[in-house]
């Protein structure tokens, strides 16, 4: 596999660009971590919180009921304990006492009602309603029919019960994500649309400063209830560009940067600084979608021919540079609690019999990406693999939002993305993805529909225990594979480089589980 010249480039312009950066590791706060962000948040506010930057700083300023343990499990967080009826239906939790808002009131269960509320209200208009879709009255609610969400209760200061309308598996999981987060009504309606850049929560950190476009700083709390982080605060320098990262971190200026795709070799092949690299698996699946509802991906026989076609296992190895692990299925390996379904092995000479078969030898069909260089050169190997099998495979590359609105829409015949988790649960690959209600912007961008998979879909949402929903999803996915609406390629893993002199720093596979409390600093440079 040939390397892009884009990556040989690089490494001549960090060394070059290095030497043209005046800063210095001098203008560093004392006992602060430095990091890194590629853009600014969009909003501070739990309940409007959608993206991984806004959600990452989130969760050192907030807490939730309950959080992610180490093992993705669902663990306390402000709730010391929780019981589940036998029915699946209502959860009932019991609060830590002495839980403080930055402000100094302690939280009350009646501050989850509100949260929670506000959250399901319009007039907040949060894009993450579907949290709590499954709340006895939360439709009502939403309609104006009704003048509090019934299934949302606090029997007394330290009690919140949620009461659902039907069984819902995943809910706990739901309930870890940023949006299910506590806020404080008097600072929200003090602030109003303001708290957003001036959030008040119970977690370990407060927010000092906000500069758009330069840096947020967040001071650790003394008196947080679980302990003091390991470091005065936390500074998120805004630097769009990988090589100014890159620079700054090479000058001392960045603790710790996630290593861009250009950079990986170098950093992985350096006797200086590959023993400070961290990994963790990501729980996210990387695929070529297949449009499903026209010619020629209407074909299961034809799709199954992609699989073949393509060696995925040598495209990770070489052009990824193993940076992931090969996928079995769209479910992420480390969420999986069952036996993974029999892969696609690359088999050229079986596609190419099939493609002709099916009719298809030398047909033209397009192909959408997003103008990445990484997906770039991805997509080129792709195409001279489907070449070989007989398909004329044409790429066309168009910035994000012109891509998600022509994959969104049915456009392409097939296209490259990857799905990210937006809470732990195999669910969280099997609904949204393939379920039929959700094909287009849902989720289920290849337009897939199978009643089947939709039946077993809804059973392990509905199940009562973990056995009957792992069977359940086991056999949904196992159909998936089958009927081969993607070409299921790798789970991403992600690097970060850190500096000789940060101690304890961790990496975890969903953002919010990191609190930044372990992190500690020797004196830097």
């Amino acid at each position: 596999m040939r390397i892009s010249a884009y990556i040989k480039r690089t490494v001549i312009i960090i060394a070059s660009f290095i030497l043209l950066l005046s800063c210095s590791a001098g203008d560093r706060l004392p006992g602060y971590v430095y990091y890194r962000l590629k853009a600014d948040p969009t909003t501070l506010d739990p309940a409007l919180v959608v993206d991984v930057t806004g959600g990452a700083i989130a969760a050192k300023l907030f807490n939730g009921l309950v959080r992610l343990g180490d093992d993705l499990g669902v663990v306390p967080d402000i709730a010391s304990e929780w019981s589940v009826s036998p029915d699946g239906l209502t959860y009932r939790f019991k609060l830590r006492q002495g839980v403080r808002f930055s402000n100094g009131r302690e939280v009350k269960a009646t501050d989850f009602k509100y949260s929670f509320e506000r959250v399901l209200s319009p007039a907040t208009k949060s894009p993450r309603t579907w949290i709590f879709d499954y709340v006895l009255g939360a439709e009502e609610f939403m309609k104006g029919e009704a003048g509090e969400v019934k299934g949302i209760r606090a029997p007394d200061d330290y009690t919140v019960e949620i009461i659902l309308k039907e069984p819902f598996s995943p809910f706990l999981g739901l309930l870890t994500m940023t949006n299910a987060y506590v806020v404080p009504e008097e600072k929200v309606l003090e602030l109003g649309p303001d708290f957003s850049s001036n959030p008040a929560g119970t977690g370990p950190y407060v927010l000092k400063s906000w500069l758009p476009g330069r840096e947020v700083v967040l001071e650790a709390k003394k008196d947080y209830s679980e302990g003091p982080a390991g470091v005065t605060g936390i500074i998120y320098r805004v630097m769009p560009e990988e090589l100014t990262a890159v620079a700054e971190f090479e000058l001392g200026n960045l603790d710790a940067i996630a290593i861009p795709a250009s950079a990986y070799a170098r950093y992985r092949n350096s006797s200086k600084w590959r023993e400070y690299i961290t990994s963790a698996e990501g729980l996210n699946t990387y695929y070529l979608g297949l449009n499903c509802s026209r010619p020629p991906f209407n074909s299961p026989e034809l799709r199954r021919a992609m699989s073949l076609a393509i060696d995925r296992k040598k495209i990770l190895a070489t052009l990824y540079e193993g940076r992931g692990r090969l996928a079995r299925g769209p479910v992420p390996d480390i969420l999986r609690r069952w036996q993974a379904p029999e892969s696609y092995a690359f088999d050229p000479e079986k596609a190419k019999a099939i493609i002709k078969e099916e009719g298809a030898f030398g047909r033209k069909v397009e192909f959408f990406i997003t103008a990445d260089p990484e997906v770039v050169d991805t997509a080129e190997v792709i195409q001279a693999y489907l070449k070989d099998a007989g398909l004329d495979v044409k790429i066309r590359q168009l910035e994000w939002s012109a891509f998600k609105q022509a994959v969104n829409g049915g456009e392409a015949d097939m296209f490259w993305l990857s799905w990210w988790a937006d809470y732990p649960d195999p669910e969280n690959f099997l609904f949204p993805l393939f379920h039929s209600s959700n094909r287009g912007p849902g989720g289920n961008r290849v337009l897939y529909a199978n009643p089947e998979v939709d039946t077993l879909i809804e059973a392990g949402q509905r199940a009562t225990t973990e056995a009957m929903r792992d069977d359940y999803y086991r056999r949904a996915e196992s159909i998936i594979v089958r009927d081969a609406p993607w070409v299921f390629f790798w789970h991403g893993t992600d690097f970060t480089l850190k500096q000789p002199w940060v101690r304890k720093f961790r990496m975890y596979p969903v953002y919010s589980m990191d609190k930044g409390l372990e992190v500690e600093l020797e004196n830097p440079l």
